[in-house]
């Protein structure tokens, strides 16, 4: 794999910062807004992090991003709540969501927020060490009532979107940071494949006629295939078993979702922390989580693997070493952001040396 270019983490933030100031967006979202993405590629999530930069400025430009603002809290009743986003940034609404929702959970036990009319959200793992740094555990989901590109299973006409659920468990070692979905790929990394003339390394999709397929040019084809759910050919059941779950706890609790007209590209969102102190106590919790993150990571492995590697392993390891040596982007993300860079007359930071 040739070498990518790396960046200082910090640098990149400020410059995802300034754009986004400058195409409109009041400071303190964008804040927020170019933190989260950075996260993302930190993380490894590259689909999902600052690739998503000029697909954002594209909705500002468009109007269909709102840029400043206050949410509309439609309902409050102490553990449970619901806002209307309003089309707000996504990373601006989930992360004061948590926040929110951390001095509810400490106090009730439990707190459940759901955000309608949200604008996309990017990468779910990105928030969850919000929580799990305070020893609380978190779930987040999220559906785009607006968009499909994943059938239900038995179906050839797109219904669902992948829609990605992330779950965040505090241990006494690394957390573990679940971010799956109820599809087998995701519509981001199906586009670049998409791009690049790359076809998956399994046939992950379906064409417009319900045959798997590895080409990614079946979703765009008209009329359009569909990607997998989660389980395949075999067991997509239960990726669309996973999805009704979704959208019932996103749009359905919302009370707005794909039975309405569309508005555009966004999310409706649930998130719910809770505190273990609340339940069996946290000592008993760290003792359960633990015993099994040593069994686990203990379990003989199979010879054509490394063993077993909990989720948020990588992810973290990796987050590390980027903050220590920079952030290796994808090349399509640093043309992406020369654009960005050139249109809005904001300097990208120069890649690191070495």
């Amino acid at each position: 794999m040739e070498a990518r270019a790396r960046f200082e983490a910090q640098a990149l933030a400020r410059f995802a910062e300034d754009v986004l100031s400058a195409a409109g967006m009041d400071r303190a979202l964008a804040e927020v807004v170019a933190a989260t993405l950075l996260e993302g590629d930190l993380l490894g999530h590259d689909t999902h992090g600052l690739a998503l930069l000029a697909p954002y400025l594209g909705e500002i430009e468009r109007g269909s991003m709102t840029t400043e603002g206050e949410v509309e809290v439609i309902s409050d009743r102490g553990a449970s709540l619901l806002w209307d986003g309003h089309r707000l940034p996504g990373p601006w609404l989930v992360s004061i969501g948590i926040d929110a929702l951390i001095a509810r959970a400490q106090n009730y036990g439990s707190a459940t927020l759901v955000i309608r009319r949200s604008h996309h959200i990017a990468c779910l793992a990105a928030y969850l060490s919000r929580a799990t740094e305070r020893g609380l555990v978190i779930v987040i989901a999220s559906s785009d009532p607006q968009s499909a590109s994943v059938a239900p299973f038995g179906g050839t006409q797109a219904l669902f979107t992948p829609d990605p659920i992330a779950i965040g468990i505090p241990s006494s070692t690394t957390p573990f940071l679940i971010d799956i979905s109820a599809s087998s790929v995701t519509n981001g990394m199906s586009a670049r494949l998409k791009r690049e003339g790359r076809r998956f390394a399994v046939e992950c999709l379906f064409d417009a006629k319900g045959q798997p397929s590895a080409d990614p040019q079946v979703l765009f084809d008209d009329p359009p295939g569909t990607i997998q759910p989660l389980g395949g050919v075999d067991f997509g059941h239960k990726g669309f078993g996973l999805a009704l779950m979704i959208e019932a706890l996103t749009g359905g609790l919302a009370g707005v979702g794909r039975a309405d007209p569309k508005e555009g590209w966004g999310a409706s969102v649930f998130i719910s922390i809770h505190d273990p102190s609340a339940f069996g106590g946290s000592m008993g919790f760290s003792r359960q989580i633990d015993w099994i993150a040593d069994s686990a990571r203990g379990n003989p492995p199979r010879a054509e693997t490394e063993g077993v590697r909990l989720p948020g392993d990588r992810a973290l390891k990796r987050k590390r070493e980027q903050l220590l040596s920079g952030v290796a982007l994808y090349p399509e993300i640093i043309v992406a952001l020369k654009t960005c860079a050139s249109k809005y007359h904001v300097g990208l930071p120069a890649p690191l040396l070495g």
